[in-house]
């Protein structure tokens, strides 16, 4: 990774692309910092001191803090995270956005497009919750009509600026733009997470106690990145074989190809659609000021991921066997909606390929099903490794971090990405260099 950050470095051009990505970064780090107006800072960062579970700080991890600062950026792009995943998932309800997915260059734009409005209406509607909902708590200094409109204002700006931020870091930077805002925000707690775990683990113990402390920590996070990384790179190839064919006078095809099944088909999407509703009655119910009370107090609990694993209230880990049920769910779902076997298969024997020992057709499609079903189940299972580890690490020994699975699967996933893609782009220039002479 350092090498190739430092060849990149030699190339004017690709030098040019990582400066003003790091600068844009830097705007971000900024925007995170510069309060909104009107908004008593103090009371937001008590009130989310105050609150119990990962509900919000996994939001906070998101947006790099910004929001238990309550800056400009306190949205950040969730909302564009957010519509991205409903654009994606009605592309398959609607058959008119299906027609856009596939009319190439021209309907991805229009998609684009349609997903920037839906982020400006999600922005909208999450900061005119917020500013209602905390500023009626004594969020802002003075609430009034004119405060509130400052804050949703500013919310909604904020993220749209962040929106526009990561579209310029994919068209004039390294490229995956929202992904790496994504990135650096997660990446920006990680300090304070450390700090954390010093304090608590190997600060004021003895020597070999703290050591022994450390190098566990240390082991774990290497063991969960290692992973992250076997299940973001690993692929079955399935081989495809193209008959020969005339052209004229000429013999064609014959070639041999493969198709590319990942193992993490869904990538981190299952655990975010799972946290998401685990999460949801939790969020509503805090922001209710409602606490439960009997039966509903522990159903509660056992929807709050900061309970789970609790030597002294194993009953509550009930809800981590849900969760685990869940990412096993949107899994297969997402996959099925996203990756179609039977018209893969369509497409292979229109060009006149075939699966070595596989019939052409509704054969081909049932092999590559029961394959993918194989390496879903696979996926999935490193997948809950990876997002329970922190659960029962949080539960058993009171560890408090907001980086967990979701976000390691993220940090590791996109910096790989864009390894590749600085690759390829030396590898580009390499070739019109060697063209030129």
């Amino acid at each position: 990774m350092l090498t190739t950050l430092k060849n990149a470095f030699k190339i004017k051009d690709i030098r040019k692309k990582l400066i003003f990505t790091f600068l844009m970064l830097i705007v971000i780090r900024v925007g995170c910092q510069l309060p909104v107006p009107g908004v008593n800072r103090h009371f937001f960062a008590d009130w989310f001191a105050a609150q119990v579970g990962d509900s919000f700080s996994f939001f906070n991890a998101f947006t790099g803090g910004s929001f238990e600062n309550m800056s400009l950026f306190a949205l950040n792009i969730t909302p564009y995270i957010t519509s991205s995943i409903i654009m994606q998932l009605l592309t398959i309800a609607i058959p008119k956005l299906e027609e856009m997915h596939k009319d190439g260059e021209e309907g991805r734009k229009k998609i684009a497009s349609i997903t920037r409005y839906v982020t400006i209406a999600l922005s909208l509607i999450e900061s005119t919750a917020m500013a209602i909902g905390f500023g009626r708590q004594g969020l802002m200094e003075d609430f009034n009509a004119l405060n509130v409109l400052t804050v949703i204002f500013a919310l909604t700006a904020g993220s749209a600026f962040l929106m526009w931020i990561g579209e310029q870091i994919t068209e004039n930077g390294v490229g995956n733009g929202i992904s790496i805002v994504l990135v650096i925000n997660i990446i920006s707690r990680l300090p304070n997470d450390f700090a954390g775990l010093y304090e608590q683990f190997v600060k004021g113990k003895a020597v070999a106690v703290g050591a022994l402390a450390a190098v566990v920590i240390l082991a774990i996070i290497v063991a969960m990145v290692i992973l992250v990384i076997l299940l973001n790179d690993a692929t079955r190839k399935i081989p495809v074989q193209y008959a020969k064919k005339i052209q004229g006078r000429k013999m064609v095809g014959g070639q041999s190809s493969f198709i590319p099944l990942k193992v993490n088909t869904a990538g981190v999407i299952p655990i975010i659609f799972a946290q998401s509703i685990m999460q949801f009655p939790v969020i509503i119910c805090q922001l209710a000021g409602y606490r439960g009370s009997g039966f509903w107090a522990h159903v509660l609990r056992g929807l709050n991921s900061s309970y789970w694993c609790r030597p002294s209230e194993p009953v509550y880990s009930i809800g981590l066997l849900l969760y685990i049920v869940l990412v096993i769910f949107f899994a297969y779902f997402y996959t099925s909606i996203t990756f179609n076997p039977l018209e893969v298969a369509n497409n292979m024997k229109k060009q006149g390929g075939f699966i070595p020992g596989i019939r052409p057709g509704k054969p081909t499609s049932d092999y590559l099903n029961k394959i993918l079903n194989y390496l879903i189940f696979i996926g999935a299972c490193g997948l809950t490794v990876v997002c329970v580890l922190p659960y029962i690490f949080s539960g058993v020994f009171g560890a408090s971090v907001s980086f967990g699975g979701t976000s390691l699967i993220i940090i590791v996933s996109v910096l790989l990405e864009t390894i590749k893609q600085i690759e390829s782009q030396m590898l580009v220039r390499n070739y019109k260099g060697f063209l030129n002479d």
